[in-house]
């Protein structure tokens, strides 16, 4: 038997994941995690009717989704306001930045992230080809007027902005966002990736503006909406970009089952307003957990908390290492400074009660 055919650039990527899954470090334990804090799920799931709508769909299971989204991108247009021809549809945001750099990025061609920024787009762009170029955080956001003078200086074609951030919770207000639109250079495309805008205060996205072609933004039914399982994302940009989508994307990538959830989920606000107080609530305890073990945490505007612990990402390492070691599953960021933080998704009363018994180990365990 003969080696595939890889090609060169598969052969020159390393073998790596962006994530290693609770799932995995489960089965490498031998046992299940007490509390999944890790992963920014939203432990509260999904509205009651979405989870019905699911159910009712399942029967149906035996035929392909719709693929065209028909009836999710007319209710996504009629609750912004805006044509069903400025929304595509895709397998969440992973999906659709995979779709986007396929269309755009091509061998040798720049892109321009924060350097530690949601890595999982990283992946995207070099499995393309692309090259990355990074700028760092300042003070623990991602810097918008860094990430433009960078896209200027090396002629990117694509620019990355999380708003609010992962992995740090931070956000930036809507001017700031709009002056960076309005500062692009001349053939360079924004992402706006709006993952946990749901979760953000007032005026911190500006106004849609879907006809602009300096930009694409995406949302998802993940985060607040609770259906991260059931992979179902959107982006908002010019038509003539949306329309490009159709010429690459897996037209029966969301299935039956998920278009059905996401439909349902968007008509129920009234669930979405409890499950982002909810959080909000979930938020809080998280700071006052950390500050009564000695620690302070970061302004979050999403549905996790970036705990600062303190010292250097070693120490930080350590203290999640302990974490995992007592059941409870966290992450952290990858890079200095910023990995000097531990980062714990907003939970429900029981998981928060386990990380409030669980912390004061593990700091003494880090500090031996």
């Amino acid at each position: 038997m003969t080696d595939p055919r890889f090609t060169p650039l598969t052969q020159r990527l390393p073998a790596a994941v962006p994530f290693v899954g609770p799932e995995t470090q489960e089965r490498a334990k031998g046992t299940g995690f007490a509390a999944r804090l890790g992963a920014n799920e939203n432990v509260f799931g999904p509205s009651p009717l979405a989870i019905a709508a699911m159910q009712a769909a399942v029967p149906d299971v035996w035929m392909y989704g719709d693929p065209e989204n028909h009836d999710l991108k007319q209710a996504l247009a009629a609750h912004h306001g805006i044509s069903p021809s400025h929304i595509i549809v895709g397998e969440g945001i992973d999906g659709l930045l995979g779709y986007l750099v396929r269309m755009i990025i091509g061998d040798g061609d720049v892109v321009v992230t924060s350097h530690g920024a949601y890595p999982t787009f990283n992946f995207h762009v070099a499995g393309f080809g692309g090259e990355i170029v990074t700028v760092p955080y300042a003070g623990d956001h991602e810097d918008p007027a860094a990430l433009i003078a960078k896209a200027a200086q090396v002629g990117a074609k694509l620019v990355y902005l999380a708003n609010p951030d992962n992995p740090m919770g931070t956000w930036h207000a809507a001017a700031v966002i709009t002056d960076m639109i309005n500062a692009l250079p001349e053939g360079c495309l924004l992402i706006l990736d709006e993952a946990y805008i749901e979760f953000a205060p007032d005026g911190t996205a500006p106004p849609l503006m879907p006809d602009d072609p300096r930009l694409i933004r995406f949302r998802t039914f993940s985060k607040a909406y609770g259906m991260a399982g059931a992979r179902v994302g959107y982006g908002i940009g010019h038509p003539d970009l949306i329309t490009a989508f159709n010429k690459i994307r897996n037209h029966f990538g969301v299935s039956r089952i998920s278009q059905a959830g996401a439909l349902a989920a968007l008509k129920d606000q009234e669930y979405l307003k409890t499950t982002v107080d909810t959080i909000t609530a979930s938020r809080l305890r998280i700071d006052r957990i950390a500050r009564a073990n000695g620690l302070s945490t970061l302004p979050s505007a999403t549905n996790f908390v970036a705990i600062d612990c303190g010292q250097d990402g070693a120490f930080a390492k350590r203290v999640l290492e302990a974490l995992i070691d007592l059941n409870i599953f966290v992450r952290m960021p990858f890079v200095a400074p910023q990995n000097r933080c531990i980062r714990i998704s907003a939970g429900r009363a029981q998981d928060l009660d386990l990380f409030e018994q669980a912390l004061p180990k593990a700091l003494r365990l880090a500090a031996e």
